[in-house]
């Protein structure tokens, strides 16, 4: 039987908020439909009562202008009591948004803080304190051994400026007595015969005469 026609237990599920809102919004519309149709009632009605004297006719006619004017009151009160639960609704969806994205936020956060505390325990403050003064002694050290492997060797400390001067211009002009008598050597041995040559260059006057050359009468 329950196959057929179905459990009476069985339960329907409980519509969300939003169903909710939207059902309403239906409603509303169609309430504003009629209002706008008993509008048109009452604009017929008081174009026809203009046109007529006052008498039974006229009267009948205001009787149902009343009474569409009622009809059209209580659609009014209706809609704006569907208006304001709509608000209602509207602002408890919203609180219900922000309250779970608050959530959601809180959580992140707490797992954030859970992170945090697993990568940071595992630093001891202390240890680093001590690494870093153990790295400045280091680099001192490293300081003095450059300073060290950079002195220099028989060479005096304090440097008189004038006597440097004379010493460098005593060696400069050593030098340039040097270059000179190199060069007076080198253009006399250009003037003397090479030893390889065994008897000295015949000038030009002193050559063979050149043989006449005969000529025919």
């Amino acid at each position: 039987m329950n196959r057929i026609f179905g459990s009476s237990s069985s339960k329907k599920p409980t519509p969300s908020l939003q169903d909710a809102i939207a059902s309403t919004d239906s409603r509303m519309a169609s309430i504003e439909v009629k209002i706008k149709k008993l509008d048109g009632e009452l604009a017929r009605y008081k174009e026809q009562m203009s046109k007529l004297r006052n008498g039974a006719g006229k009267n009948a006619i205001q009787e149902r202008a009343m009474r569409t004017l009622k009809q059209k009151r209580m659609y009014e009160s209706q809609l704006a009591q569907l208006t304001q639960q709509t608000f209602n609704m509207e602002s408890a969806a919203l609180a219900t948004e922000n309250l779970r994205n608050t959530m959601a936020t809180v959580d992140a956060m707490k797992q954030a803080n859970k992170e945090l505390k697993k990568q940071y325990g595992k630093f001891d403050i202390d240890k680093i304190e001590s690494m870093q003064y153990d790295m400045e002694d280091l680099l001192e050290q490293a300081n003095e051994v450059q300073e060290s492997l950079s002195r220099s060797y028989a060479v005096p400390d304090e440097i008189d400026e004038a006597d440097l001067q004379a010493g460098t211009d005593t060696e400069l002009d050593a030098l340039e007595l040097e270059a000179d008598d190199e060069g007076a050597s080198y253009l006399a041995d250009v003037n003397k015969a090479p030893d390889f040559i065994d008897e000295p260059p015949v000038e030009l006057n002193e050559a063979e005469p050149k043989q006449a050359v005969k000529t025919t009468a």
